[in-house]
């Protein structure tokens, strides 16, 4: 950043998580990530940094070494002019969700991290004047638990994302459940991955976004505020799957704009655009390959069929490397639990080896080399417990991210772009595939996590699942003569 021409109305307010927001500039394909903070919660300028440069380092050393370099993009931590900081704070207030106005924008220390703009594509460092679509899916855990640890036997059969749907519409966060299945995406049978991401598509929640030049044309900027309507969706879609003059109106043209942006979609996260090395996790035990509550699932077996379990995932594709990464969870948090306690105990001994045991960081290839270590034999020891500690945290970090697809319609004379490209039915278009929200799991959030656990299987089990249970003595007793029927495969 070069300080002396740092001008607050160049930038604009781009959007916002738990921890931090982003401003866009107007011109330039880069953001700045700003970290919030509670109102009373105050953190020294050294400590913002280290943790700036904790989540750079933790992009570089380990995320940029599972995925590929070509889908992670770590930045750089910046020093900014404090009045410049100021002023653009005040700029942005009121454009941001209520909801998020609990914590406030570190103007404080003046530090930030310098990205590129990933709702553009990654080649340019200035904005292109050919129109750039980008959809931003938050794909979610795409396994179901194998852990002999695991002692809910509902969590054998269901994913955490459609059980725990039931509960955020149980406490008012959602209106209404989704039919996305994280499990239906993750297939790469085209059929599912289809219906998973109309699923998304009308029912977007905090899952799915669309850019159109940068700025946010559908999803959810506020967890509170009802989805976009599809028509609108399709009218800013035409340029992309139509001819420009227009013509194609109505439903029908609706749906096969939506149509062909789903397809276009699966072809990309399909495609294998990253020529990296192999990723060094070996592909470890599976669960059910299908999940018993997902709407596409239960629609089959209402029509006597079987769910196509999978097409398997291309190896060089961003959702499998995406899998590869989360399925580090090897123990379920039910496993993990214990050890976490384990070295919470060591740490009440020798609270001075914190430190040594990289809880807070380094982020380094020393910390990387540790998490390769696929064991799941118990010896009893601190490492042990240690190492599928930051397994757990690496993997829910995965289950957490962000895939940012933007896509361009191919200028006439292409001989010259490099970037990969995607056929859709009227024309063809450059794409760019990149990761984020990539920033570890804080090592003190594993109670939580181990108490949401069981509040979502046991909320789930207790009003879902014991509706389900009630109804199938009712159709035995219709008929108590069963029949069992053939279908040629």
């Amino acid at each position: 950043m070069e300080e002396g021409k740092m001008d607050e109305n160049e930038w604009g307010y781009h959007g916002e998580g738990n921890k931090s927001l982003v401003v866009a500039h107007a011109q330039r394909c880069v953001v700045l990530r700003f970290l919030k903070f509670p109102p009373n919660r105050k953190k020294s300028s050294e400590e913002i940094f280290q943790h700036l440069q904790n989540i750079v380092d933790f992009g570089k050393n380990v995320m940029k070494e599972f995925l590929g370099e070509n889908y992670v993009h770590c930045g750089e931590v910046v020093q900014l002019p404090l009045e410049f900081v100021k002023q653009l704070c005040l700029k942005i207030q009121s454009e941001r969700p209520e909801s998020r106005c609990d914590k406030d924008l570190d103007t404080l220390s003046g530090y930030a991290m310098c990205l590129p703009n990933l709702t553009r594509l990654q080649t340019y460092r200035f904005a292109e004047h050919r129109p750039i679509l980008c959809v931003e899916i938050k794909p979610k855990c795409g396994f179901i638990p194998f852990s002999s640890d695991v002692t809910h036997e509902m969590k054998h059969k269901v994913c955490r994302y459609c059980m725990h749907q039931h509960l955020k519409v149980a406490t008012g966060k959602w209106k209404q459940i989704s039919k996305y299945c994280p499990l239906d995406l993750y297939s790469g049978n085209k059929q599912r991955m289809h219906f998973a991401l109309k699923s998304l598509l009308q029912e977007s929640q905090n899952n799915l976004k669309i850019f159109k030049n940068g700025e946010l044309i559908y999803g959810c900027g506020d967890a509170r505020s009802p989805v976009a309507d599809w028509r609108e969706l399709a009218h800013h879609l035409k340029p992309f799957f139509f001819p420009s003059n227009g013509l194609a109106s109505g439903p029908h043209c609706t749906r096969a704009v939506i149509r062909e942006l789903v397809h276009v979609i699966t072809r990309v996260l399909l495609s294998s655009s990253d020529k990296g090395r192999v990723s060094a996790l070996r592909p470890g035990l599976w669960g059910p390959r299908v999940c018993e509550a997902s709407p596409f699932s239960r629609s089959l077996r209402r029509q006597g069929k079987n769910t196509p379990e999978r097409s398997g995932l291309p190896k060089g594709c961003l959702l499998y490397k995406t899998l590869q990464v989360q399925m580090l969870d090897l123990l379920d948090i039910e496993g993990l639990y214990p050890l976490y306690n384990r070295i919470e105990r060591y740490l009440e001994e020798f609270p001075e080896q914190r430190k040594t045991l990289q809880i807070d960081g380094p982020y380094d290839e020393a910390f990387y080399q540790k998490l390769l270590d696929l064991s799941t034999e118990d010896d009893g020891t601190v490492a042990f417990a240690l190492t599928k500690v930051q397994q757990y945290r690496v993997a829910m970090t995965a289950k957490d991210c962000s895939i940012m697809i933007a896509l361009s319609p191919c200028l006439q004379d292409t001989s010259s772009d490099q970037r990969p490209v995607v056929p859709s039915s009227r024309s063809r278009l450059a794409f760019s595939v990149s990761v984020l929200d990539l920033d570890l799991k804080p090592y003190e959030s594993i109670p939580h996590q181990y108490k949401l656990d069981s509040k979502i299987v046991n909320y789930y089990s207790k009003t879902v699942h014991a509706k389900d249970d009630a109804v199938v003595p009712t159709r035995l007793k219709e008929s108590e003569d069963c029949t069992l029927v053939l279908h040629k495969v």
